[in-house]
């Protein structure tokens, strides 16, 4: 009976998402997107100072934009894209952690008996990161999927620049 329940709610949010990009005010004529403004903005820090090779705590700020929801790291049900924090092999920075907050819940307008986890507002995902010696540009991702109340858009990527200094 869940399984029918979430096949339904997500035939559901799909149709609605079809039915309301092709009447949004949110694009053109052409289809085109003519959102001014990400769903999510990332806050702060733009740089930080570390002790270099020790594990150390950097606590990343973001913004949802008024009238949208993100999932939280740990969504209510599978079939829903969390979101992650990732930086990449290559920027010579480690992850060590990221702790996400506690997600708020969210009544679906279309489903009043379904809570989601979502964020809203601001939000920050503590980490720790690792640093060699030397000044490491770290282009660090968010990856999403925001929601208004009546339907969720593809998931997005968006880049986190971070200055890592390693001392």
């Amino acid at each position: 009976m869940n399984l029918l329940k979430s096949i339904l709610i997500s035939v559901s949010l799909a149709l609605t998402a079809l039915a309301v990009a092709a009447q949004s005010p949110l694009a053109d004529s052409s289809g085109r997107s003519i959102l001014h403004g990400a769903p999510i903005e990332y806050l702060f820090p733009e740089q930080v100072t570390l002790p270099a090779d020790k594990p150390s705590p950097v606590a990343l700020h973001f913004r949802v934009a008024p009238g949208f929801h993100i999932n939280s790291h740990k969504p209510k049900e599978d079939y829903l894209i969390p979101t992650t924090f990732a930086v990449p092999q290559s920027s010579g920075v480690r992850l060590e952690s990221a702790t996400y907050p506690e997600g708020i819940d969210y009544t679906l307008p279309l489903d009043p008996g379904t809570t989601l986890s979502v964020y809203a507002d601001e939000f920050t995902i503590e980490t720790r990161l690792v640093a060699p010696r030397g000044n490491h540009l770290v282009e660090a991702t968010l990856h999403y999927q925001a929601c208004d109340k009546s339907a969720c858009f593809p998931p997005k990527t968006i880049t986190v620049p971070i200055d890592v200094i390693g001392k």
